[in-house]
């Protein structure tokens, strides 16, 4: 039985009744609600224009607020939500917000176009911070997935710095949480309209039911990569299984020497858990891996389970030995992550399962790892390659080598005769050699927009010789001598 999709938006309830579960969030904003002030641009996650804020109640029934890009969120997805635009910055008494006049004093907007996507951006900052000052690279993170044509974005940059000189605005959190806790459903619902259903379950057992039911549905989690097949390759994704409010998935925890991360889990939260425990080894790849925005709605469940072979996540996680947990009618199944993808876009998921969990190995004293990323640009970019080196080490011997890549093949996948070329012996310039070679063997990259495929084989190897010169026993060199980008402000 098909119930209205209702969030909390401008002070009242708001429900949805007829619109295809495929519209977008923007498109309800401005064709539905008449809400213009969010903008289009490039109806792909990719210039921010279209950026505002979501609220929900985590797993923990704890209010979150994330900025995320509206023209790829199917509308259905706000259920429960509490959705806030660059309207809802007006002061009840027609004031600015001080977002909004830190932007006009400091010349933040010349065509206007983009500004209202920088405001929730930087709202949602305003937020997170509870008014206090933020450091430059947050205010670099915060604006990672807006783009500015005209005034550039010193001006804008600015304006972050000044908004919490001015006299502070409180949110109230409180009253806002008690308006979601009436929203929340006691169990799964489905939205039908136009002849496609919109399943969201709330348990793992109505999850495996509905994927029991309809294995042709579409999974959707952050809608970062599907929103993309409707607004820009006009697929029809048929009936639709949705991800985001089935708590099961939503869980980090230690288990059996592993990080297991739901496949619910945020991409922002994930990289979050994890960096924590490797720190320098992952922190510029967090920062690196897409933007804010699309990070707060992408999940790392979702971006294992795509297995593109360009994704960021998987050349370090195989790299590490991690493990994929499946889940379906027949329980539940681990598998090695580099034993998941079968080829381009072919994955060992049996009838009725899908992608429940990723386990992460915590850090071993005597394994070295790094992971590495190129691309055209150091925000939100594709990766041309993505490397990654876990290695065991007895003193200066080699006891065992991992070695991984994204962008050189159709799947993510290691580098068997560079690694068997250097286990059992010392990690030296004359064997590092040797594996830059075998690299060759091993890997036949394409070309394409990104790169060539001479470029991706010269600094793929080119990267494992990084690595060498950061992990060798006599003098390694520190980061800021071989990482153009250690010595940004």
């Amino acid at each position: 039985m098909s119930e209205p999709i209702r969030f909390y938006f401008r002070g009242a309830v708001q429900e949805i009744h007829h619109a295809a579960p495929t519209r977008t969030v923007l498109q309800h904003l401005r064709e539905d609600l008449h809400c213009t002030g969010t903008k289009e641009g490039c109806a792909e996650g990719d210039c921010g224009a279209c950026t505002v804020v979501v609220g929900s109640l985590n797993a923990a029934g704890q209010l979150e607020m994330k900025a995320v890009n509206s023209c790829i969120q199917f509308a259905p997805t706000l259920d429960g939500k509490a959705l806030f635009t660059v309207e809802d910055m007006q002061q009840p008494d027609g004031a600015l917000h001080p977002v909004q006049q830190a932007m006009v004093e400091c010349h933040g907007s010349q065509c206007g176009f983009c500004t209202p996507g920088f405001v929730m951006s930087l709202w949602g900052m305003y937020l997170d911070k509870d008014g206090q000052p933020a450091q430059r690279k947050e205010i670099d993170d915060c604006l990672s997935g807006n783009l500015c044509r005209c005034t550039g974005y010193r001006p804008i940059i600015d304006a972050a710095h000044r908004m919490t000189e001015l006299p502070k605005v409180d949110f109230d959190r409180a009253a806002l949480t008690q308006q979601l806790q009436a929203l929340q459903r006691d169990a799964g619902a489905s939205y039908t309209a136009q002849g496609q259903t919109f399943h969201a379950p709330r348990t793992l057992e109505e999850l495996v039911a509905l994927r029991v039911a309809h294995p042709k549905a579409t999974l959707l989690a952050g809608s970062t990569d599907i929103g993309l097949w409707v607004t820009k390759q006009m697929r029809e994704l048929g009936d639709i299984i949705y991800l985001g409010h089935v708590t099961a998935l939503q869980s980090v925890e230690h288990k059996d020497g592993m990080l297991e991360i739901g496949a619910g889990v945020s991409l922002n939260d994930a990289y979050g858990a994890l960096c924590k425990l490797y720190p320098q080894e992952l922190g510029e790849l967090w920062q690196r891996f897409a933007s804010l925005p699309i990070r707060n709605a992408g999940t790392l469940g979702g971006n294992v389970a795509n297995g593109s072979p360009i994704g960021d996540s998987m050349p370090w996680l195989i790299a590490l030995g991690s493990e994929v947990v499946l889940h379906g009618a027949a329980g539940r199944r681990v598998l090695p992550l580099e034993a998941f993808y079968l080829g381009y876009q072919k994955k060992d998921l049996q009838a009725g399962e899908f992608v429940a969990a990723v386990r992460v190995p915590l850090p071993r004293a005597n394994v070295t790892f790094r992971t590495y990323k190129l691309a055209k640009r150091f925000d939100q970019d594709i990766s041309a390659v993505c490397a990654a080196f876990a290695f065991t080490l007895d003193g200066n011997t080699v006891v065992d080598a991992r070695i991984a890549y994204g962008g050189m093949a159709a799947t993510p996948c290691r580098a068997p005769r560079a690694e068997a070329s250097l286990t059992g012996l010392s990690w030296s310039e004359t064997n590092l050699r040797v594996a830059m070679d075998m690299l060759a063997q091993d890997y036949a990259p394409l070309s394409d927009m990104r790169a060539s495929n001479t470029y991706r084989m010269q600094t793929a190897q080119n990267l494992l010789r990084r690595f060498w010169l950061e992990t060798r026993a006599d003098a390694p060199l520190a980061a800021d001598a071989v990482n153009a980008f250690a010595c940004r402000a």
